[in-house]
Formats: C-alpha cells, sequence, structure tokens
C-alpha cells in the first residue's frame, strides 16, 4: 500500500484553486501600476471576485467565463495592469466541459471589449492603451487556453469510449459463454437425462400393469430424474437469459399468479399502498420471489392456496407469499436445492440490502417474507 500519497477531497480542489488564483492576480495587480483611492479598492475587489468565482467552474462553467470576462473589463477600466488568469482558466474549463463555440466567441468578444475599453477610458497614446489591453489578456495565452481544454476534453472522451468498450467486450463475452455453458449443459445431460427419466417411468408402468409391487429405488430414480429435469431446465433459462429481452418484473406478477391457478392451486394477489416506480433490479427480485416461493409450493408443499402480498411503502417494497401447505411450526419444511430455491431468493435479496424471512407459519403452512429497499426510485 501506498502510505506516501495525500488525497485531496474533490470538493477542495476548485476552491484551492480559487484561492490560489485570486491571490495571483490580487499580488500581481498590487505589485504593477494601479489607482488609489475608490477605483484601486473597486480594481482590488474585481481581481480578488473574479479569482473567487473559478470555484464553481465544474458546476457553471459558461456562468463562471462571463463572471471572470466582466472582472477582466472592470479590472482594465479601474486602472490595473495585471494578467485575467482567471478567465483564462474559465476558458479552459468552458472548452474542457464541451462548450468550444461558445468559450471561442465569448473570448473573441472579450479581445474586442478590453481593447475598446482601453481606447475609451486609459489616458495616454492609442498604441500604449492597446497594449495594456493586450497585458490583460495576451491572445497567446488565450490560445494556449483554449488548446489546453480541448486536448484535456478529447483524453477525457477517448478514456470513456475505451473504458465503454471493456465494459461491453467483457459482458459480451460473459454472454458468450454463458451461452457456450447452456450449449454445453443441453447437449451433454438433456439426453442422457431424458433417458433415464422416460426408463424409468416406463418400468414403473409396466409393474403396476402387472400388478408387481415397485421397489422403493426404481420410484427413488423416477423422481430424481423428474428432478433433474426441472432443475435443469431452470438452469438453462436462468443461462440463457442475456438480458435482450424485457425482463420480468412487477407488471407481469399477475401473469404468473393466473399461471399457477392454472396448476389447480388456489391463488390471490394483493396489492396495497400506493403503486409506484421501482429500481429495475427491485422489480426483477420481487418476480423472482414469488415465482420461486410459488414453485416451491406446488412442488413440495402439498398446499391447496397460497397467497401473494405486494406492499408498497415509501422506501420499500415487500413481498409476502403464504401457503397453507406441510410446513408447521415445529416442523421441517422441505427446502429446495441450495442454490435455486431459498437461497438464490436470500442472495438476490441480499444484494439488494434487504432482508428475506423465510419460515413455517403458527397456523400452519410456509410463509416468505422480503422487504426491498427503494431508495432513489424515481
Amino acid at each position: 500500500m501506498d502510505t506516501g500519497r495525500c488525497a485531496v477531497p474533490a470538493a477542495v480542489t476548485p476552491w484551492a484553486t480559487a484561492l490560489g488564483v485570486a491571490a495571483l492576480m490580487l499580488g500581481t495587480g498590487l505589485s504593477g501600476p494601479h489607482p488609489s483611492a475608490g477605483r484601486g479598492l473597486l480594481g482590488s475587489v474585481l481581481l480578488v471576485g473574479g479569482g473567487l468565482a473559478l470555484a464553481a467552474c465544474r458546476r457553471a462553467p459558461l456562468g463562471v467565463l462571463a463572471v471572470t470576462g466582466v472582472c477582466a473589463v472592470g479590472q482594465l477600466a479601474a486602472g490595473f495592469e495585471a494578467l485575467a488568469v482567471s478567465c483564462l482558466v474559465a476558458v479552459y474549463a468552458a472548452v474542457r466541459a464541451g462548450h468550444r463555440k461558445i468559450a471561442l466567441g465569448v473570448s473573441v468578444a472579450l479581445v474586442a471589449v478590453l481593447h475598446l475599453t482601453a481606447l475609451l477610458l486609459r489616458e495616454g497614446a492609442p498604441g500604449e492603451a492597446l497594449a495594456q489591453a493586450r497585458n490583460t489578456l495576451e491572445l497567446a495565452w488565450l490560445i494556449a487556453a483554449f488548446a489546453a481544454g480541448e486536448a484535456v476534453r478529447q483524453a477525457e472522451r477517448r478514456a470513456d469510449e475505451a473504458e465503454r468498450t471493456r465494459e461491453e467486450t467483457a459482458r459480451r463475452r460473459a454472454d458468450e459463454e454463458r451461452l457456450r455453458i447452456a450449449r454445453e449443459l443441453h447437449d451433454s445431460l438433456t439426453h442422457q437425462i431424458s433417458v433415464i427419466k422416460v426408463q424409468s417411468e416406463v418400468a414403473v408402468h409396466v409393474a403396476r400393469r402387472r400388478g408387481e409391487p415397485v421397489s422403493q429405488a426404481l420410484l427413488a430414480i423416477q423422481e430424481a430424474g423428474r428432478e433433474a429435469t426441472r432443475e435443469l431446465r431452470a438452469t438453462l433459462e436462468a443461462l440463457r437469459d442475456d438480458d435482450t429481452a424485457p425482463p420480468h418484473g412487477l407488471d407481469h406478477i399477475p401473469a404468473l399468479v393466473e399461471r399457477f391457478r392454472g396448476t389447480g392451486l388456489r391463488t390471490s394477489l394483493t396489492i396495497t399502498g400506493h403503486p409506484h416506480s421501482v429500481p429495475a433490479a427491485v422489480s426483477r427480485t420481487a418476480y423472482r420471489i414469488v415465482q420461486e416461493s410459488l414453485t416451491n409450493v406446488t412442488r413440495h408443499a402439498a398446499a391447496t392456496t397460497a397467497s401473494v402480498l405486494i406492499d408498497y411503502r415509501r422506501d420499500t417494497l415487500a413481498v409476502r407469499v403464504d401457503d397453507d401447505g406441510q410446513g408447521t411450526a415445529g416442523t421441517a419444511h422441505p427446502a429446495p436445492a441450495a442454490g435455486l430455491g431459498l437461497l438464490g431468493m436470500r442472495e438476490r435479496v441480499a444484494a439488494l440490502g434487504g432482508r428475506l424471512r423465510t419460515e413455517p407459519r403458527g397456523t400452519g403452512g410456509f410463509t416468505v417474507q422480503a422487504e426491498l429497499p427503494t431508495d432513489g426510485a424515481s
């Protein structure tokens, strides 16, 4: 670890720059020819004000450019001969922010106004007045500030494009690898598992038709084949979900509940609170929780009814799924395979900083309760 570096907070840098430029301009202005009394005080205020305005360069570069330009004209009119460093920094900031044309137009106008101000308000020959205007804003320094801002802007744009390209490449490679794994699983396992499943079901059917006892081992093979088929299908669907199709979310829960009604499970859906938009990740997680919960009810709970509750709260989306199956207080509820059932739900909820409770109900059955934070949802 490098302990020799001192990190400077981002909020400190603009103020440090502004104070440094203000001190530099005030020192330069007071060390050279300058008026006294009221005009001297006004000019000093303009010198310091132009420098301090740079603190807002990142938030309002064009506004700062206008303020520093006015201060530069004012300091020249007041009789100060000091390079308008604040104006150069403002031009650099405006160009870096992407306002090239406006910065160029303001710069040309400022040079013209400075020369006109010198001719009208400064004493002496026209040549001396124009020289004083050039001392306030050197054209060479102005071009350098413009070029530096453009160079930094181009470098930042290329860096952003390179970062975006790296992310897109990594995402594409991950999608390709996921699809390759899905194809390998499908080609290597689906056929074999299907053969085992079909053969075991045929053997059980033939034995029962002949009135012969069916061994527990054969029944276990039959059930294992069915479960393996379901889990493999779920795994392949998850691997092939490449986010190119619209993801399932809260809007799809009513259709999901209706599909489970078609399996013979009496399922109800209740929505409370004031529905509002939630982050996409929260919406997808809520759908997956309801989907996994209802799937587990049909597979493991031997339930006849299930209820789904979606409660919109101010900063939280609450999801609850209750059933009247075999899970009761003091008895173990059959848990689905790790990673595809309760564990998968816990991982999804934990990733969002939420809470998940899964436990038997005191009145019988099982409950799944999730609270998903929606802070920052629009």
